[in-house]
């Protein structure tokens, strides 16, 4: 796996979005804090333009990425925020230079698209929050991204769950919003999970959708060999007047009770304002025990 260099107080960092438009004003606080720690933020060419509720049109969106690509002298791509739009790009972006230029994207929610793709081409991301959230996130969310960032040690640790599955793991973290790794199945972009640590989160779905995309992730085997399963915020679900039964985490459960691998339910990252960075294709050490998790990545 490619892993992305750490940055340094001076350089130069990319801001576009590969999905749902956004303003300058809304980036305010993210560029002020990104500044703070040393960097110069570059602003994509097309960021704001307008194409209904995209980001300008698939084209500017598409030369924005791959200018921020191909441009040596950013270390670092940040989207500005998610939505829908990413998969409509994907299969026309050039990673010849990220191959041989490495640096970190950074994003989530729908950045999974860029996520997923990137771990099959052998090069680690960035699965964090974004300028649009930087606002309402909380300090150890942008501690954890600027840590992420430079290159310090990232540690992550949160309190035990009723339904965790305890052990100790080591292995690659790959994974990210649960709709979009649905979405991608049988596609290009879509990951392998065989002997590595699953990472899933998803906001504002059905509890029945839930089932359905678990489902899905089992038929196409995609449980049966992992080493590990991150379940982070599970956020706002929604359920039908007849209710479904169960919540998303006990949905969740069901489908990897057949399993001996350890589970950590309640992970502080995906859509809550203390959404913490997890580098997804760099080796973590994983332990879940009745005290609480612990997630620490070199």
């Amino acid at each position: 796996m490619i892993i992305p260099e750490k940055l340094k107080i001076g350089d130069r960092i990319g801001i576009i979005s590969t999905a749902r438009k956004i303003t300058i004003e809304e980036l305010h606080p993210a560029i002020k804090t990104l500044e703070s720690w040393g960097l110069k933020v570059v602003l994509g060419i097309n960021l704001f333009q307008e194409d209904d509720q995209f980001s300008g049109t698939i084209e500017q969106r598409i030369a924005d990425l791959q200018s921020m690509i191909d441009d040596n002298s950013i270390k670092a791509i940040l989207c500005a925020r998610g939505g829908y739009g990413t998969v409509q790009i994907i299969d026309t972006i050039d990673f010849t230079n990220l191959k041989k230029n490495s640096k970190w994207i950074v994003g989530y929610s729908d950045v999974t698209v860029l996520h997923s793709h990137l771990n099959n081409l052998g090069i680690a991301s960035l699965h964090a929050t974004m300028p649009i959230n930087f606002e309402n996130n909380t300090k150890e969310s942008l501690s954890s991204l600027k840590n992420s960032l430079f290159g310090s040690l990232n540690s992550i640790d949160c309190k035990a769950h009723s339904l965790n599955k305890f052990g100790k793991i080591e292995g690659d973290i790959v994974g990210g919003n649960l709709s979009i790794l649905y979405s991608l199945l049988g596609s290009q972009s879509d990951i392998d999970t065989v002997g590595e640590i699953l990472f899933i989160e998803d906001l504002d779905e059905y509890l029945y959708h839930i089932d359905r995309m678990m489902m899905n992730l089992k038929r196409n085997g995609m449980l049966g060999d992992l080493k590990g399963l991150i379940v982070g915020g599970m956020s706002n679900m929604n359920d039908n007047s007849i209710p479904f039964g169960k919540t998303a985490e006990q949905i969740i459960l069901e489908y990897t009770k057949d399993y001996d691998f350890p589970i950590c339910f309640g992970f502080p990252a995906g859509h809550l304002f203390d959404n913490r960075s997890v580098r997804l294709g760099v080796n973590s050490v994983l332990e879940i025990s009745k005290n609480g998790v612990s997630l620490s990545q070199e």
